[in-house]
């Protein structure tokens, strides 16, 4: 497999996208419900003169990051196409604070059955593929993609396909607590030799606690900000990081205006372009 293009378990393989599949394979009923809505979804598009795939967000995870991931696609595609239209796209807003409630009780059967149903009431909608508007979801993301009827591009390939094309071979990652603590980033990564180093427990509490009492809440403290730079800058000066990962989509709010002595890899805007490749059919 290409170093630039993420793995993919053979089991989840039928589900997991990327920018240039233009769709992947389903089995028995649910592909044809799904197959049949996607007919229905085109053939509309082509009426109204475009053919523009409609993309569904599981968002809420949290309500910060689904707000910038809907204006960013809707403005990105509007000036990919260079004229004055916006994607259909549906949202099934979910809680972050479930999502982080199940990782921590180590309820993974419980969080893919929570996704599951919210990524199904997209299908429903006639969304014709999906994506998670966190990372901390990409815990189960596998076992959540097996049971979709409909496409989910991942944050987790877009974004090991980006360190991949700028030769990264140490990246330090900042995330919620799952996504430091988890290995679920940090494998596919080293399968490709790029290393991945996380803060000390001291500052990967911080950086949890941040997110989890002001970020998710769209509160940006100049105390915090300054705190979670100084995080940073330790990765790259003593743990010689070549790239700092925000691997949280609320972080970006945080590292906003905030110079740093690397390369800053964010994984929502990977994402986001991503999305809006797949909407207009690049």
């Amino acid at each position: 497999m290409p170093r630039s293009q993420a793995p993919a378990s053979a089991s989840a393989a039928a589900r997991r996208c990327s920018p240039s599949a233009p769709s992947c394979p389903t089995d028995g009923d649910a592909s044809e419900s799904w197959n049949g809505r996607r007919a229905l979804t085109n053939r509309r598009n082509m009426e109204k003169g475009t053919d523009m795939r409609k993309l569904g967000l599981i968002g809420g995870t949290g309500p910060e990051s689904t707000i910038i991931y809907y204006r960013e696609i809707t403005d990105g595609v509007r000036r990919r196409l260079g004229r004055d239209r916006f994607p259909h796209l549906s949202i099934e807003s979910l809680d972050v604070f479930e999502v982080l409630d199940f990782c921590k009780r180590d309820d993974h059967a419980g969080l893919v059955d929570y996704l599951a149903r919210g990524i199904a009431d997209l299908a429903s909608a006639g969304a014709e593929f999906a994506a998670f508007t966190g990372i901390t979801p990409h815990v189960v993301f596998d076992e959540v993609a097996r049971r979709s009827p409909i496409p989910i591009v991942s944050m987790l390939d877009m974004s090991l396909r980006y360190a991949a094309d700028r030769h990264y071979g140490r990246v330090a990652l900042l995330g919620t607590g799952p996504t430091m603590d988890g290995d679920f980033f940090q494998r596919p990564f080293r399968s490709h030799g790029i290393d991945v180093v996380t803060p000390d427990d001291e500052d990967r509490r911080y950086i949890a606690k941040a997110i989890e009492t002001e970020l998710e809440y769209g509160i940006v403290r100049p105390t915090t900000q300054k705190t979670l730079r100084d995080i940073a800058v330790r990765l790259a000066e003593r743990r010689h990081a070549e790239a700092i990962v925000l691997g949280c989509t609320e972080l970006p709010l945080a590292f906003d205006g905030i110079d740093l002595p690397v390369d800053v890899m964010d994984v929502m805007r990977i994402h986001v372009d991503a999305l809006i490749d797949r909407i207009v059919g690049e």
